[in-house]
């Protein structure tokens, strides 16, 4: 069930609905049934994996907590652990690492047995085992105590706004707000802020993100054919389509959750604003960046070890981070290449004595295309389809010098792509919903009506599904 699909539009105002009409003791098992039928939506079988992974840590959580021995401790988190990333290594990696093993196999002329499996990658299984495992590891660590009540833990694993792709929430935050639903009521603010954060939403996935993804495919389809001028386009556009894609899922997630009185963290905060890589993944999807930071960073002893060690767990967390995204040897390049660029740019730092600048200096603007360059390259080892499309991609952009090619992008685009970058960096500052609390109600209609219009009007040609939820 796509959050841009008419299912999902006539199934958020049921569930909202029959929430504020069940009883506050029963809403649980109201929202746990809700978020159930909306994973089953997509592989009805797959949902015995979730209540797997819910059944074990839950178990795990309440031993961790009882246990007076360290040493016993240990080992249920380490079990635990191994029994979450082996089942994301099953269906995730097991092709990926049997290929692996028959390229170096047949460099010795052996014969691999090992039969390739035909499965369909769990949606969202990334992020509801990083989100079951943080919990885990809180309670190991006495951070956080652990639940003892099976439907709470399940609808914190299972909450259907932000279980397919985030925001991967702690249960400080999430857990806890789950355990009060039942004194929610319904109020004009919780509506108001919530259906105009999922319009926006609709709005830049649907009219921008989709407009956006049809050049970006015939670039990716085909590069050879076209000139460097529109790669660079194509490359440029895939960087404004992944972002609106992804923060259009992360403002529905929010806004559905917000019907019911619940706030889900901000994933986004300007990440094209960054001036810095640092910058850029203190401020692009911020649940995962600072799950790596707490739970691979920091265990590994994060800055305070020699610059060796240092420097060796800075690219072991950006290569994990890459792999973490897709079973492939370019996710992570992707990552190290985020990684090399971070220690390139500490090195510069601390060589030249660099200052930090305000995004809206010369110098600061210098900073921020810059920036963004760095990371529109870094993207084609995201997107591309394989190492041979990827070498495609960046072979015509430095041979492809004719001046005419097909390659036509439609004043429509433009002109949408041109209002999502003034609007949400300018005018309202990464906080749409922010900025209509404070403008006259003639004006919030106003901006509705145009939203809304956009999207009948103005959509992608196709529906497409949103990027992370492959992940």
């Amino acid at each position: 069930m796509l959050f841009n699909s008419l299912h999902f539009i006539l199934f958020l105002p049921v569930v909202i609905l029959l929430f504020y009409l069940t009883p506050g003791k029963l809403r649980w098992m109201l929202l746990l049934g809700a978020s159930c039928y909306f994973y089953m939506a997509f592989v009805p079988a797959y949902i015995l994996i979730l209540f797997f992974i819910i059944l074990l840590d839950f178990w795990v959580g309440i031993k961790l907590e009882n246990s007076e021995s360290q040493k016993t401790r240990k080992l249920i988190l380490t079990l635990s652990l191994i029994a979450n990333i082996s089942l994301l290594a099953f269906f995730k990696y097991f092709n990926f690492l049997n290929d692996n093993i028959t390229a170096l196999l047949d460099l010795f002329h052996i014969q691999n047995k090992i039969e390739f499996l035909n499965i369909v990658l769990p949606i969202g299984l990334s992020f509801h085992t990083f989100q079951s495992m943080g919990y885990t590891i809180d309670v190991y660590y006495n951070k956080q105590k652990a639940e003892r009540h099976l439907g709470y833990y399940s609808l914190y694993v299972l909450f259907f706004p932000q279980m397919v792709a985030g925001p991967i929430e702690r249960y400080e935050r999430l857990g806890n707000q789950l355990r009060e639903i039942s004194n929610k009521y319904l109020t004009y603010n919780n509506v108001s802020n919530g259906l105009r954060l999922i319009l926006y939403g609709l709005f830049i996935k649907m009219t921008i993100a989709d407009n956006l993804a049809d050049f970006v495919n015939i670039i990716y389809d085909n590069p050879l054919k076209y000139n460097s001028l529109s790669i660079v386009i194509g490359l440029t556009f895939y960087s404004f389509q992944i972002y609106s894609d992804f923060y259009g899922y992360s403002l529905i997630a929010l806004g559905s959750a917000r019907l019911m009185g619940i706030n889900l963290m901000d994933n986004f905060k300007n990440p094209y604003l960054a001036k810095s890589i640092s910058e850029f993944w203190s401020r692009w999807h911020i649940s995962l960046s600072t799950w790596f930071r707490d739970y691979l960073f920091i265990p590994l002893g994060g800055s305070r070890v020699k610059f060796a060690r240092w420097f060796m767990n800075i690219m072991i967390v950006f290569s994990v981070s890459g792999l973490w995204h897709g079973a492939s040897w370019a996710f992570v390049i992707w990552g190290a290449l985020h990684g090399l660029t971070y220690l390139i740019e500490r090195w510069l730092k601390d060589l030249f004595h660099f200052q930090e600048k305000t995004s809206f200096t010369f110098w600061g603007i210098i900073d921020v295309l810059k920036n963004f360059v760095i990371v529109t390259i870094i993207w084609v080892f995201f997107r591309g389809k394989d190492m041979s499309n990827i070498g495609d991609i960046f072979n015509a952009v430095f041979k492809n010098f004719r001046l005419v090619d097909d390659f036509h992008v439609p004043a429509k685009v433009w002109i949408l792509l041109g209002f999502f970058v003034l609007s949400d960096i300018i005018l309202f500052n990464n906080r749409y919903d922010k900025w209509c609390e404070s403008k006259p109600i003639y004006v919030r209609w106003i901006t509705y009506s145009l939203l809304i219009f956009a999207i009948l009007a103005l959509s992608g040609v196709n529906n497409n599904p949103f990027i992370y939820f492959q992940f």
